[in-house]
């Protein structure tokens, strides 16, 4: 379902890209537009698939380049494409939680980059990481299937 959502939202930004280019507008430079600045991961496992995209794309009518993707922990690592974004293009920066810390998650990355709309933005993954089986209470493990 995650999937299809991003799959939408990427249509809408590269088509809204197209449209907000206009080469008669006074105002030149890159502007960056995120399909979503929040990633909720829900429930996962201890030790599971802590990986997440946030999918961009440049609005503007200049090359964008994100300068630096800083996280608000170590726990959390941001990679970024560091060519720079040709205008009405889209690219995603890629985000990984380190899910060996059972319990719920708030983190941040902090996107800098030459866009004239936003150079300074901030991306919010949350979520809660499950302990372990053998860590769970006995009553959550009761079926309620009887």
């Amino acid at each position: 379902m995650r999937t299809l959502f991003t799959f939408l939202l990427s249509g809408l930004i590269i088509a809204n890209a197209h449209a907000q280019v206009d080469p008669s507008n006074n105002t030149s430079g890159a502007m960056i537009t995120f399909a979503s600045q929040v990633y909720d991961y829900g429930k996962i496992p201890k030790a599971g698939n802590g990986e997440c995209v946030f999918t961009y794309a440049n609005t503007g009518n200049a090359p964008l380049v994100i300068t630096s993707c800083k996280s608000s922990c170590g726990c959390v690592v941001a990679s970024y494409d560091r060519e720079p974004l040709p205008p009405g293009k889209s690219s995603v920066v890629r985000v990984r939680y380190d899910t060996n810390r059972p319990g719920p998650f708030t983190k941040t990355v902090t996107v800098e980059s030459n866009a004239i709309n936003t150079p300074i933005l901030v991306l919010r993954i949350t979520g809660k990481v499950l302990p372990p089986m053998e860590e769970m209470p006995s009553d959550t493990l009761r079926s309620t299937d009887h």
